[in-house]
């Protein structure tokens, strides 16, 4: 069975529309069969846009290991001087985050790049956010974080939701050799959002 993190081809595989209600406000999504969290936004990723929302988070934002967009999305359909680049190696998951950009009227500031990892990713951005995909193993996920400070500007962060029995602990230990600061922000139903700052 094909998982989030592969590129299988699916056969006319279903679409899933739903509201995910962020902050006080109601966003249109699409979801489809062979993403993560198809029908549905996840706890992990809503209490991370409910704990990053409103803060600075810079101009440029880099939502890694997008999916179908919602963090990425939301935080750009939010506050108008934010410039988002959204990437996924999985190509069904970038098909819905088009929709879904142009459905929440932010594909003018929106740039969604089919990569893996970082690999077709140049730019340096002021935040990177994520809601990694730990079942694709550690060493996809600790790619992510080892190479994060390349691509952050001067005082950049990144930005993570882990739970705790999905290694939150070790993965802020790993956080705290590459960064200068790092701290759990929030912590919800085993989710911790933890901010590493260049």
């Amino acid at each position: 069975m094909a998982q989030y993190f592969d590129n299988v081809e699916l056969k006319n595989p279903k679409l899933y529309s739903f509201h995910a209600h962020v902050g006080g406000k109601d966003y249109l999504l699409t979801g489809s069969d062979g993403t993560f969290s198809k029908d549905g936004l996840d706890d992990g990723s809503r209490l991370l846009l409910e704990t990053i929302i409103q803060t600075d988070l810079g101009k440029e934002i880099l939502d890694l290991g997008c999916g179908y967009g919602p963090i990425g999305l939301i935080l750009a359909a939010t506050d108008s001087s934010r410039r988002v680049t959204l990437s996924d190696v999985n190509l069904r998951a970038l098909e819905c985050a088009k929709t879904n950009a142009k459905n929440l009227g932010v594909s003018e500031r929106v740039e969604i790049v089919a990569s893996d990892v970082y690999h077709s990713i140049d730019s340096t951005f002021d935040t990177i956010v994520s809601n990694p995909p730990i079942r694709a193993g550690k060493s996809v996920t600790y790619e992510m974080y080892d190479l994060a400070p390349i691509h952050l500007n001067k005082d950049g962060k990144l930005i993570i939701v882990i739970r705790k029995q999905q290694g939150a602990e070790s993965a802020e230990a790993h956080l705290l050799s590459l960064f200068n600061k790092v701290e759990v922000v929030a912590s919800k139903k085993g989710y911790r959002i933890i901010v590493a700052q260049k």
